[in-house]
């Protein structure tokens, strides 16, 4: 089964990503934060893809990246970044990341990214 880490601070979101993703079939972790989404990088099972709002308090997602890019075990895991930046704020930021959705986002266009990163695997 494919397990996504959803990471956002806004608890409203972040349970919507949830609803939506399972009911997709996929397993969803969540985080609060880039730090707690580290912590959950490197617990069992670890996630095939990682979803991260930009701006979040302790550690914001371009952090995060950039953490995952300096671990040899955590750069190969795809992350589509979320967030209502201005898309030219966001690349300069978010890094390799496979995707770049912004806020406002459908559950089809979160359904589709998540496809299209993943190559469609379940």
């Amino acid at each position: 089964m494919t397990t996504i880490l959803v990471v956002d601070d806004e608890p409203l979101i972040a349970m919507a990503l949830e609803a939506e993703l399972e009911d997709a079939g996929y397993v969803v972790i969540t985080a609060a934060n880039g730090r707690q989404g580290l912590e959950r990088l490197a617990e069992a099972p670890r996630p095939d893809l990682v979803l991260t709002d930009m701006m979040m308090p302790v550690m914001g997602g371009a952090e995060m990246l950039a953490a995952m890019a300096a671990e040899p075990d955590l750069r190969a895991i795809p992350v589509i970044v979320l967030s209502a930046l201005p898309e030219a704020a966001i690349r300069a930021r978010a890094d390799g990341a496979a995707a770049i959705l912004r806020k406002p986002y459908t559950a089809e266009e979160i359904l589709g990214a998540v496809a299209r990163v993943l190559g469609g695997a379940r």
